[in-house]
């Protein structure tokens, strides 16, 4: 990930400074828990397209975004979350997102109290229409949500 912000962002790396430019320190991490404070992280390996990326549970709470696979060994990790927060871009398949019905399926298996869509785009749907057609306890998240951890 870090190899791919480089190349993207070559501007951020460059070691020319001017007012704007974000400032970034990067941290590695690997697929094991940390603490940042006294809080733990526990790192989700996922897959977005072939691009190993990170999800991460605090505590009962799961959050999962740009992901397109998440491995048997990775969703034992997210096993007894309370709350899960996953991407549904739309309703047809994307190579590199869960489309809403694969998000489904992994809420249905991991059964969390509450789960909550986001990384959603225009093409599926006006959020009031998308919240009739979801289980009772999913919904679409929005700008301005607050989950208290």
């Amino acid at each position: 990930v870090q190899e791919q912000l480089k190349r993207e962002y070559d501007y951020v790396f460059a070691g020319v400074y001017y007012p704007g430019i974000p400032e970034i320190q990067l941290h590695t991490i690997d697929n094991n828990p940390f603490k940042v404070g006294e809080t733990t992280f526990i790192p989700i390996e996922v897959l977005h397209l072939r691009l190993s990326v990170f999800g991460f549970r605090i505590g009962n709470f799961t959050y999962i975004t740009d992901a397109n696979f998440i491995s048997d060994k990775e969703m034992k990790k997210i096993e007894g979350t309370e709350v899960l927060v996953i991407n549904a871009l739309r309703l047809q398949k994307h190579v590199s997102h869960f489309t809403l019905e694969e998000a489904l399926q992994i809420i249905k298996k991991v059964h969390p109290k509450q789960a909550y869509l986001t990384h959603i785009s225009h093409q599926l749907g006006l959020h009031n229409e998308v919240e009739k057609i979801l289980p009772p306890n999913v919904h679409c998240a929005y700008d301005g949500l607050t989950l208290e951890i």
